[in-house]
């Protein structure tokens, strides 16, 4: 049975962790090729610290609750869906609303659970697989035996990134900013770089220069990134924690035939992630049922406390995902 009201948390106004509140709302209705999803578990991520913000607005027709990604049980079937049934137990990209006991996505942007994966941990693997693999596989074209170097090599999508870069061959760095982090990262199997004590350039370019490069930092981070590249090496900016804007001297991308790109992924066309989605199923899923990829998790709080979630996110002292558990596993 599915109930006509259901908890969830809300920004009540833009402003610090506090600002999130429980709050009874509608249950949602699948819409034509989507799914509805009773939701066992749901991950924290910066772009819903930036929209508690107030700095990052839901696309037009996105739920206003926070929350990019879930695990749970389907119990709706929009018109449209033939690959989804009752019951089914799925991961998902959300476009929003994953803080709720219940809420919707389009039918092509959920996933099977991994084989051998908890509902916890699955839940942790839609926003930074769509990123991560999008970014550094299709876009960043990286190929095995390339020098790979991750900027936050402790956050979800650095963890993320460091084990799929492994898995596809190439060599990798990760940095981070304590002696904890740096160990997390090299049990990982990555060369940690502890940016308050080493240059990431120097390192980089005594090895050879980094063939792509995937940074969350932006800021006075871009033009030192270029520098930190080899000939021919691909920049990839998935966000910028320090600022959108730096002064680049361009002379260099062309003489040194550099590439910088860059994209955002809640923005993305529905066949867009549909197509990111197609890929993991093909490519990454396997690699997480052979144990080559998994989800690391930091810490799990209840839904109710979603607050404390952001606040430990945004002490950047966690290592891997913040996981909200909404209901009982089952």
């Amino acid at each position: 049975m599915i109930p006509d009201m259901m908890q969830a948390v809300e920004i009540t106004e833009a402003g610090a962790p506090e600002v999130l509140k429980s709050v009874a709302r509608a249950v949602p209705v699948a819409g034509h090729g989507q799914i509805l999803i009773r939701v066992a578990w749901a991950g924290v991520n910066r772009p819903d610290a930036l929209q508690r913000a107030g700095l990052y607005a839901p696309p037009a027709g996105a739920s206003d609750l926070p929350g990019l990604e879930c695990s749970g049980t389907v119990v709706g079937i929009g018109i449209g869906v033939n690959r989804w049934k009752v019951g089914d137990q799925v991961c998902a990209l959300l476009p929003g609303g994953g803080y709720a006991e219940y809420v919707t996505c389009p039918a092509d942007h959920a996933l099977p659970i991994p084989k051998g994966v908890s509902l916890r941990d699955a839940a942790a693997l839609p926003e930074t697989a769509f990123t991560v693999w999008s970014n550094i596989v299709t876009r960043g074209r990286l190929k095995a035996g390339e020098r790979f170097l991750v900027q936050g090599g402790t956050s979800g999508i650095g963890t993320m990134a460091i084990q799929i870069a492994n898995a596809l061959g190439a060599r990798v760095w990760a940095t981070a900013g304590s002696d904890d982090k740096c160990e997390a990262i090299r049990k990982l199997g990555a060369t940690p770089i502890n940016y308050r004590t080493e240059d990431f350039v120097a390192v980089l370019h005594k090895a050879g220069g980094a063939n792509l490069l995937l940074d969350m930092v932006g800021g006075d981070y871009i033009a030192r990134n270029l520098r930190a590249l080899a000939d021919d090496g691909r920049l990839v900016m998935i966000a910028f924690l320090g600022g959108a804007k730096a002064d680049i001297n361009f002379a260099q991308i062309m003489m040194r035939r550099l590439t910088v790109t860059g994209s955002t992924l809640r923005p993305q066309t529905d066949a867009a992630k549909a197509s990111i989605a197609r890929d993991l199923s093909a490519q990454l899923w396997p690699l997480i049922e052979a144990g080559a990829v998994r989800p690391i998790i930091d810490s799990t709080y209840p839904l109710a406390d979603a607050a404390l979630a952001h606040e430990r996110m945004e002490t950047s002292k966690h290592i891997g995902k913040i996981m909200l558990q909404v209901a009982a596993e089952s």
